[in-house]
């Protein structure tokens, strides 16, 4: 969710023709420059993180007709149209069967046709969970998405942490909201607790495997872990 956000201060910033320093120069630079920032203008998608997701879909195929997925950091929206689109959620293709994908966020998230959106909703909260139980159309998820990141406080190994424990919350949610034989994927920041949570993830997931999409800027640390095969009742 961080990217539009980051997206609007910057060019914001720029249209004012504030004094830029020389790391805005350079972030501006390489945003205008990025190939996937022009494809998002192209296909309409909200954030250039679509494409993360275009891509990990492609090789794996996570998302399929009829699926039902939760989006968790869903803000601005971009994965759960690219979720939209291959579940099949609004019924664009008659002959096959319709998804569903409901988006959490602690942010607001704009409305998108195909998706249902739980904006300003903390998903670690227990409350949040029973509201996520009603708007599905069966208690339990096909796939659980997560693109969320903690607020940054710029210390790399506190960051790191913070997202291993919003990964780690997500997993004992699973046991409530992932049906067997379910899929998660969820972003990390490498550090030292990243093999802690694959271990956990490789207990409660019979296939676990790291990933890091060409879409992922190159300089940046996230990966994500793809956990397919869940063993939960």
């Amino acid at each position: 969710g961080s990217c539009w956000r980051l997206v609007s201060k910057h060019l914001h910033t720029a249209a004012r023709f504030l004094k830029k320093t020389g790391t805005e120069h350079r972030w501006l630079d390489r945003h205008l420059k990025d190939p996937f920032v022009k494809a998002t203008k192209q296909q309409h998608y909200r954030c250039r993180s679509a494409f993360k997701l275009l891509e990990i879909d492609d090789k794996l195929h996570i998302l399929r007709p009829g699926l039902s997925v939760l989006d968790c950091g869903a803000a601005p929206g971009a994965w759960s149209q690219v979720a939209v689109e291959r579940v099949n959620a609004l019924g664009t293709d008659p002959a096959l069967p319709t998804g569903f994908v409901l988006g959490v966020d602690l942010l607001r998230i704009s409305p998108l046709e195909g998706a249902v959106f739980l904006s300003e909703a903390d998903v670690a909260d227990p409350g949040t969970l029973k509201t996520i139980q009603s708007l599905l159309p069966a208690e339990k998820v096909d796939v659980i998405l997560s693109d969320m990141a903690p607020n940054a406080t710029g210390v790399k190994e506190l960051d790191h942490q913070k997202l291993i424990n919003l990964c780690l919350g997500l997993l004992n949610l699973s046991q409530s909201i992932l049906k067997p034989k379910g899929t998660m994927l969820c972003k990390f920041w490498d550090g030292r607790e990243s093999r802690l949570l694959q271990n956990r993830l490789k207990e409660q997931f019979q296939d676990v495997r790291t990933i890091k999409p060409q879409a992922s800027r190159k300089d940046s640390a996230e990966s994500y872990y793809l956990a397919r095969l869940y063993k939960g009742k």
